[in-house]
């Protein structure tokens, strides 16, 4: 497992991540409906996953959501690249009830995001548009290019988790070994 600590005056944040586990995982970020999305996370990309997050959730969690996502997405730069011998390409469209979300992403050491999902509103107490900062802020960090597009839905709850339930899918399928690919690019590097 690797380990990254992280500390700023709005969050101190320590997360171990191991990237090709089973999907355990400890979560405690202060924010409940964030710890249920990560140990989803965890869970479907089958990552081992331990993250402890002291945030000024006083103020809001905004700041929190953000910097874990930092953190996770350097955690994974630094277990993905240099790439080699992986599918390198990963989607997924995970159902939950009426919702679908979609997730497309390349593990290209490039980052970019391209979220569309049309979500407002509150989960518990969670801002529904932290799962696009949390996002923006992981790709950003660990180099990937991802789309995660909301196809249907309507229960707030299913749109956002599964969002993050096709994000994992689509990033293990992505990791998934293949012994033939060498370095999967034509440039010869990523």
């Amino acid at each position: 497992m690797k380990r990254l600590e992280r500390t700023t005056k709005e969050t101190a944040i320590v997360v171990e991540l191991g990237l090709y586990g089973s999907g355990k995982s400890s979560i405690a970020t202060g924010v409940g409906f964030f710890d249920h999305m990560l140990e989803s996370f965890s869970k479907h990309a089958q990552i081992d996953l331990n993250v402890t997050c002291k945030g000024d959730t006083h103020i809001d969690d905004h700041h929190s959501v953000e910097d874990v996502g930092i953190v996770i997405g350097q955690l994974l730069r630094q277990s993905i690249y240099p790439i080699e011998k992986v599918e390198r390409f990963g989607n997924a469209v995970i159902v939950m009830d009426e919702a679908a979300v979609a997730c497309d992403l390349d593990l290209s050491n490039r980052p970019y995001l391209h979220y569309e999902v049309a979500v407002e509103g509150k989960v518990g107490r969670f801002d529904t548009e932290l799962a696009e900062e949390f996002f923006k802020a992981l790709v950003q960090n660990a180099g990937i290019s991802a789309h995660i597009v909301m196809q249907r839905g309507k229960n707030k709850h299913h749109i956002v988790e599964a969002s993050f339930k096709a994000f994992a899918v689509a990033l293990r399928r992505a990791l998934s070994p293949n012994e033939r690919s060498g370095i999967p690019s034509t440039k010869g590097i990523l």
